[in-house]
């Protein structure tokens, strides 16, 4: 009796208030609850269309092949011809009587005179060096443009697999709901036995506290969902609010994924930007070497510059000029062979880099196939835990219901079930991270598949 005093005391409170209403007041009609706006809902193909446009790391990457191939084009301006004008006043005063014409008045000599001219001059030959230091810019630029594509299957494998950490966790909190709606109905049910003397007053107080646990649980995911969709704005590059839902989405299998490792490890030697890019920048130190070798001999250059000349601008004379020239450097103070030993280092240290980044590769490759065949193993044995796990939780209801069970026999088959769920939605989407990861390693891209 004592646990309906409360609710009774409630009831004879609100009373005098309810009596003081006046009898004719009819109730007002119910107005319809105004529409909620629909959450907005983020798809995979949406966030990895706005990385592409929006990304800084790509912006920056793209950038950067710019610049590369804006280089090149300097380097090639050295081999056409170049075109110079010039046009010129001058008057000067001298008291130098030997030359010119002295102002009788003052004795001072004054001269003054136009000119005009153009030259054009064109470089010959000169054993490599400029050609050499052009050929050089364009593998750089090949390379610069391996790396912004590598850039980007980086960029792009990182918002899907932030995508998908987000999208469990939002599953995740679908979990904790269902759990706390769970564990509230198994509060109903307790109490109600407690109040008939079925059931000890310490169920009550045990299940109070799993309730405000599960409550705790609902919390956390939710900020961990919320914490993830900003991690998830990041990696696309946009700034904004987190106020979205991620829709459900699955990787299709990795093309090889099954096949033997040195299969798939050739696949990604052959895919793999990054190693393309080491391939170039090796060719661009070669190239510059041959360059830097050309400094030993002549180069040679010819020039035709044309100009009219004279005191006033209807005076003036034409005359052209033609020039053949060779510069040769005979010694520079071992200049040149100091460079050749230089580069002939740097070509040894890419060379090791392209290495490291083979083994590297052969790495990543070989992780990710472990981790493909795992994360399959996982969601079969998750699959079958939770409906084992779901299955103790319903036998444990109905003997609780019926008085033969216990409430930690209960409350330990809600939190089995609450665990087995969540280790299912960790091995599905740690499946589609781990394919995600295998693509990127073998340079390919996942499609997601609805």
């Amino acid at each position: 009796m004592r646990s309906f005093l409360p609710m009774t005391a409630l009831l004879l409170a609100a009373t005098p208030a309810l009596a003081q209403e006046p009898p004719q007041r009819q109730p007002q009609q119910q107005q319809p609850a105004p529409a909620q706006p629909q959450q907005r809902v983020l798809t995979l193909a949406e966030a990895l269309r706005t990385a592409q446009e929006r990304q800084p790391q790509l912006r920056q990457a793209q950038a950067s092949t710019t610049a590369a191939n804006a280089r090149v084009d300097q380097n090639f301006s050295s081999l056409l011809p170049q075109v110079n004008a010039s046009a010129s006043y001058q008057r000067s005063f001298s008291s130098n009587t030997n030359f010119g014409t002295a102002d009788p008045t003052s004795g001072i000599i004054r001269r003054e005179g136009f000119n005009v001219g153009a030259s054009v001059n064109q470089l010959v030959w000169d054993f490599g060096r400029t050609t050499g230091r052009w050929r050089a810019a364009q593998e750089s630029a090949a390379a610069q443009k391996s790396n912004e594509q590598q850039t980007q299957s980086d960029v792009l494998a990182n918002v899907q697999t932030v995508y998908f950490n987000a999208l469990a966790q939002q599953v995740l909190v679908q979990v904790a709901e269902e759990t706390l709606r769970n564990q509230q109905a198994h509060l109903d049910q307790v109490q109600a036995q407690v109040q008939v003397g079925t059931r000890p007053e310490i169920d009550l107080v045990q299940q109070r506290t799993l309730v405000a646990n599960a409550r705790l649980q609902l919390i956390q995911a939710r900020n961990n969902s919320a914490t993830l969709k900003a991690q998830l704005n990041q990696a696309m590059g946009v700034e904004g609010p987190t106020d979205y839902a991620v829709r459900e989405e699955v990787v299709g299998l990795v093309r090889g994924e099954d096949e033997p490792m040195d299969t798939l490890v050739d696949l990604a030697f052959q895919n793999r930007a990054d190693l393309a890019a080491t391939e170039h920048q090796l060719l661009a130190q070669e190239q510059q070497l041959s360059a830097t070798r050309g400094n030993f001999f002549p180069s040679i250059n010819v020039s035709v510059s044309a100009n009219e000349s004279g005191p006033t601008p209807a005076e003036l004379q034409w005359g052209v000029t033609g020039q053949v020239g060779l510069s040769w450097p005979l010694f520079q103070g071992g200049l040149t062979l100091a460079q050749m030993r230089e580069q002939r280092a740097n070509i040894s240290g890419v060379q090791a880099q392209r290495d490291a980044l083979r083994q590297q590769v052969r790495l990543e490759v070989e992780r990710a196939q472990l981790s493909v065949h795992a994360a399959k193993e996982s969601v079969t044995a998750a699959d079958e835990a939770l409906l084992n796990a779901r299955e103790r939780l319903r036998l444990a209801e109905g003997r609780y219901r019926a008085g033969v069970g216990n409430i930690i026999e209960l409350s330990d088959a809600q939190l089995s079930a609450t665990n087995a769920a969540v280790q299912r939605v960790q091995a599905a989407y740690n499946l589609a991270t781990a394919r995600t990861e295998l693509a990127r390693s073998l340079g390919q891209q996942t499609a997601p598949q609805t």
